[in-house]
């Protein structure tokens, strides 16, 4: 496969989602109620606004779990996601770490525009229509109204890779996220012309991901979500 716009110059690069949000917990919540009207009544399941959204108490665990892989992963650089959950994952996790870190908007979660914060299920209740056509385009094409698909989250985040292999060429690159992120630098990594991801591919919270050099210029993938690495 070739890896046009791939990433030669990093030693490595590592993505972890955050750990579990209060959001994560709302939306688990509402699923296993069944409530059609989803844990905000209808609509956001937290107040503020996506990019605010904090950590859970489990979440913090997650986040500090990590302390010893980063002590020995030798991370050079770190990249984090503009939203609280993120941030707050690095602050956490990083323990004695001395990397330096930069805040990028590019690894911001998949803007959802009017649903922001809605259940799938409240979706349904307000907007039929909408989850008809979710379903119809997959989740990789479907972009809600003020918002992104998945194919939009590529495009930002491929963006960042190519600054960043000249930015942190040689060094052993931390980037701390989202799902919609990690999935796409999966994309992104795997080279021109590579088949999609399964949208439904597990990236747990707290999970680290991992790509190293293929020798050809590209990034190969190590490892995909695993916890407690």
């Amino acid at each position: 496969m070739e890896h046009v716009g791939a990433t030669p110059g990093m030693a490595a690069v590592y993505a972890v989602r955050h750990g579990q949000s209060v959001a994560n917990v709302l939306f688990a919540e509402a699923v296993r109620a069944g409530d059609g009207a989803g844990a905000g009544g209808g609509g956001p399941v937290v107040a503020g606004g996506d990019a605010a959204v904090p950590l859970s108490a489990a979440g913090r665990e997650q986040a500090a779990g990590l302390r010893a892989w980063v002590r020995d992963a030798g991370i050079d650089l770190v990249v984090t996601s503009p939203y609280a959950r993120a941030r707050q994952t690095w602050e956490l996790m990083a323990g004695e770490s001395t990397a330096p870190v930069v805040v990028d908007e590019r690894l911001r979660d998949r803007e959802t525009g009017v649903f922001e914060l809605m259940t799938p299920a409240a979706v349904a209740a307000r907007a039929p229509q909408e989850s008809a056509r979710r379903e119809l385009l997959g989740d990789w094409y479907y972009r809600p109204p003020g918002g992104e698909s998945l194919a939009d989250v590529v495009l930002r985040v491929r963006d960042f890779v190519r600054d960043a292999s000249t930015a942190a060429a040689g060094r052993r690159v931390l980037v701390v996220a989202h799902d919609a992120v990690v999935l796409s630098l999966r994309h992104v990594f795997d080279g021109f012309g590579a088949p999609l991801p399964d949208p439904a591919l597990a990236v747990p919270n707290a999970s680290v991901s991992h790509w190293v050099p293929d020798g050809s210029g590209g990034m190969r993938l190590a490892s995909f979500g695993v916890t407690r690495p």
